[in-house]
């Protein structure tokens, strides 16, 4: 009797551990969408492309020829373009003419993705020791996020695998004119940067748009950049960045995304978040140990910056992204 129960036992121990190793091997396996290639060449000369146009501050000749050349290269993509034009105050008591660019994939498309940078140059390179009061090239602190975009609208718009979801890119102008790092006397009255997402996020482009999440790139092309865990990206879009870090892992590119968290940086994306009620998450080089690189609002920020890897890892994780939808 004792050795039939003690069968029994076994029966059932060898019955649970079969069973066990059954729902391990039937667990179903998410299954990835393949994406477009991301070309890192292309994304530099459209980062060189600017950075020729001289610095793209607003009301100079480099910006004025950078908007038409944008504008331009996205039609020729077969996206559907508008700009949303408004005018804006300094923090010295200027008025600024500026030009938030929308394009659009799919704009039919009900699920949106939103994904964002900003084309205008720091008018001052107020963290340097020389040239403190000329106008920076500005290759990585906005030319670098609007070249990986329009590399992914031209890898969209070239190649024959599409997401199936509707894509928005906003370029958004008048972000990097902050008063000078070491002002002695400062009007903290306004935020005096950002002035394009905090327009948008006031006054759409669309009357009720909605995305289901959005992506910033800002200072995503120097070289050795590593990316944190942004501390308004954790707050407003916690899901969204684990998607985003999870998926550079997926795409070979975990060196680049680090999965450390870092201070909040007031960019773009903070006003989309508070004012706009768009979930959206900020790619940016800036460190919790040493902040943000030593090129920051200096002249170090030219093309001797750049770093192919650095725009591929980004993009290649961007896309992999939206194609996943």
């Amino acid at each position: 009797m004792k050795n039939r129960i003690w069968l029994l036992a076994l029966l059932v121990f060898a019955w649970a551990c079969s069973a066990e190793k059954t729902n391990e091997t039937v667990t179903p396996q998410v299954e990835l969408k393949p994406y477009p290639t991301f070309n890192a060449d292309s994304a530099y000369a459209f980062v060189e492309k600017q950075v020729n146009f001289g610095p793209r501050v607003p009301g100079t000749p480099g910006h004025t020829a950078t908007k038409e050349w944008l504008i331009s290269k996205l039609e020729n993509y077969s996206w559907s373009v508008q700009t949303q034009d408004f005018q804006a105050k300094t923090y010295d008591g200027l008025t600024w003419n500026l030009t938030n660019i929308i394009a659009s994939y799919k704009p039919e498309a009900t699920k949106r993705i939103l994904l964002a940078a900003h084309w205008d140059s720091r008018r001052i390179a107020d963290k340097d020791t020389e040239r403190i009061d000329e106008p920076i090239d500005g290759a990585n602190d906005g030319g670098s996020g609007v070249g990986v975009l329009m590399e992914i609208a031209r890898a969209i718009s070239s190649q024959e695998l599409k997401p199936d979801v509707g894509i928005d890119i906003i370029l958004f102008d008048g972000e990097d004119d902050g008063q000078p790092e070491h002002a002695t006397s400062r009007d903290d009255s306004q935020i005096w940067w950002c002035l394009g997402s905090q327009y948008w996020s006031k006054n759409k482009h669309q009357a009720n748009y909605s995305a289901y999440y959005g992506i910033l790139v800002d200072l995503v092309g120097a070289k050795g950049a590593r990316f944190f865990r942004e501390g308004y990206s954790r707050q407003y879009a916690s899901g969204i960045l684990k998607k985003v870090w999870d998926n550079a892992a997926q795409a070979g590119h975990s060196a680049f995304f680090i999965n450390r968290d870092a201070p909040e940086i007031l960019d773009d994306h903070a006003f989309v978040n508070e004012i706009g009620k768009i979930p959206m998450i900020d790619i940016i080089e800036f460190s919790p140990d040493m902040g943000f690189g030593l090129y920051h609002h200096t002249h170090l920020d030219n093309m001797d910056l750049i770093d192919r890897r650095s725009l591929q890892a980004v993009g290649e994780t961007v896309l992999f992204t939206v194609y996943q939808e």
